[in-house]
């Protein structure tokens, strides 16, 4: 058992140790602070971003920087893991991207304020988060890359299709794997899925993208070519 006097030093030297731990810890934080915040590529349209964010109160459903509602989906890599093309196709019209299934309202946003909410979620995925959110793990921990005879793929695949769909292991995990598609459908048989998959299966997830037909054709010469 501690004496008065012993107790008293080791009180006196324990509180004296953790505030230091503390002053450290402190320093330390508002030294790292500037290094990770990102703010050199905080521009106009990514503060006009954040403001939209506040007003259309997004925080209501979805956590940026684990903070926020947890009802919708976590959106501090978002852009990382979407893509830009794909979060501006899904904000002009939400449910067209998940027929039936989102729950998102339509916020009628401008391109101007679409772009500017882009700018924002883009800003804070260039925080340095210390590797927050983690990588989900959604697949298996090593996936064969499947060789296919096809050509380069086509930008819109690369920006958009690709937060859905994989290909020789890369890309989304939502939708199928479109390795060898081009032996499992015909031609017509994806320019018809392409152009209206709810017509071609009613209650697919798969959005309707009012793609342009020449994107349309590119997208399905390339998806046949994919053996």
């Amino acid at each position: 058992m501690l004496s008065k006097s012993q107790a008293r030093w080791f009180f006196v030297g324990g509180t004296i140790f953790f505030f230091a731990i503390f002053l450290f810890l402190t320093v330390d934080t508002m030294r790292e602070i500037p290094m990770r915040q990102n703010s050199a590529a905080l521009t106009d349209s990514a503060i006009r971003g954040k403001h939209l964010w506040d007003t259309s109160n997004c925080m209501g459903c979805h956590t940026i920087l684990g903070e926020g509602a947890y009802y919708a989906p976590e959106l501090t890599q978002v852009v990382e893991r979407r893509g830009k093309e794909w979060i501006r196709i899904f904000l002009r019209d939400p449910e067209a991207m998940f027929p039936g299934q989102r729950k998102m309202q339509q916020y009628d946003f401008t391109e101007e304020q679409i772009t500017d909410v882009i700018a924002f979620l883009e800003w804070i995925g260039g925080i340095d988060t210390n590797g927050f959110p983690p990588e989900p793990d959604l697949r298996p921990a090593s996936m064969p890359a499947v060789a296919t005879t096809a050509g380069p793929t086509p930008d819109y695949f690369g920006t958009v299709c690709i937060a859905c769909h994989s290909v020789a292991g890369t890309g989304g995990t939502v939708g199928p794997v479109l390795d060898g598609v081009g032996l499992r459908m015909t031609r017509a048989e994806l320019d018809r899925w392409l152009a209206d998959p709810q017509a071609v299966k009613p209650g697919t997830a798969m959005p309707n993208l009012a793609l342009p037909d020449s994107t349309r054709n590119e997208l399905v010469t390339w998806l046949v070519s994919l053996r």
